[in-house]
């Protein structure tokens, strides 16, 4: 397949499942704020009978109405951002999106992105598009690609267990660029037919940059390749750390509204509580939606995958 169109499909694909998980982390975030909006209000509402009876003070009445109001922007934002998740999608696909599409998306569904075996080849980016382009600019100058590829394209183990990084590959990348000096044994073109000393000095200046490109490129795409691999071990850790982070807000807003109902703390605690709630509900939707989109990063950064 040429480069091009490899790239335009590896790079449409990408987009797509980039946009509808974004979808389905707005419509989470929506619905989020639609919750917490009316939720906030029924306190708004409480807290203002209350200080009309002369039991809560007007502080209390204004930090519940200030929430009120955050949750509502955020109604606003995230609705508007729903819409331009849709028109993008649509943009995309060059068509209408099903319905049954848009009504499912969630990111509470099931995401089986296949994991990531140990022991994956470096081999696997000789597909990538910028890759197959660099060597072909090489073709144009006649170079050898079997020389390049064994004087600049590391042979390692990308992967280790559980889909980690490899120690070779972080070695490597740990390395800088020192680790790629390696000296090119690439067949220079030889000029004949009475071509003058400046064209050839040229010849091999074109040649020394393309040289210089595909090294670059190779660099670029090891770089790519080893940054998803560390989103994929660190966003499995922040996640776990979101949902207990989730859960004690919940905990904690529990517990504020029972000692105010026994009239042990004042309403200003259960406002406080039920805001970190929020936050912490909404950093563990954009945390999931981190954490799948950087499957695609990695399937993007391998050259589409690992069974090209």
């Amino acid at each position: 397949m040429d480069a091009t169109q490899r790239a335009t499909r590896i790079s449409l694909i990408s987009q797509v499942a980039a946009g509808y998980l974004a979808l389905c982390s707005d419509n989470e975030l929506l619905k989020l704020a639609q919750s917490t909006a009316q939720s906030q209000q029924d306190s708004y509402d409480l807290t203002k009978r209350s200080y009309e009876g002369g039991v809560s003070s007007e502080q209390d009445l204004v930090q519940a109405e200030t929430l009120v109001r955050i949750a509502q922007a955020d109604v606003a934002t995230y609705s508007r951002q729903v819409r331009q998740d849709v028109n993008a999608l649509t943009l995309l696909v060059g068509s209408g999106l099903p319905a049954d599409l848009l009504a499912g998306a969630s990111l509470k569904k099931e995401w089986n992105f296949p994991a990531t075996p140990a022991g994956l080849p470096s081999d696997l980016l000789t597909h990538r598009p910028d890759i197959i382009a660099a060597e072909h600019q090489l073709l144009s100058a006649n170079a050898n690609i079997g020389a390049a590829r064994a004087a600049f394209f590391p042979s390692i183990s990308l992967t280790a267990m559980g889909g980690s990084s490899s120690g070779r590959l972080s070695d490597l990348l740990s390395g800088g660029t020192a680790a790629w000096a390696v000296s090119p044994a690439i067949d220079l073109p030889i000029f004949r037919g009475g071509q003058n000393v400046a064209n050839l000095n040229i010849a091999k200046l074109q040649k020394r940059i393309e040289i210089a490109d595909y090294e670059k490129t190779i660099q670029t795409a090891f770089k790519e390749v080893g940054d998803a691999l560390a989103a994929q071990e660190t966003y499995k850790n922040e996640l776990h750390a979101r949902q207990l982070d989730e859960q004690a807000s919940q905990r904690n807003y529990d517990l504020a509204t029972v000692r105010y109902r026994e009239g042990v703390d004042n309403f200003l605690n259960v406002l406080v509580a039920q805001r970190s709630l929020y936050s912490a509900q909404q950093l563990l939707i954009t945390t999931r939606l981190g954490q799948l989109t950087q499957q695609i990063m990695l399937y993007k950064a391998l050259g589409g995958g690992w069974n090209t």
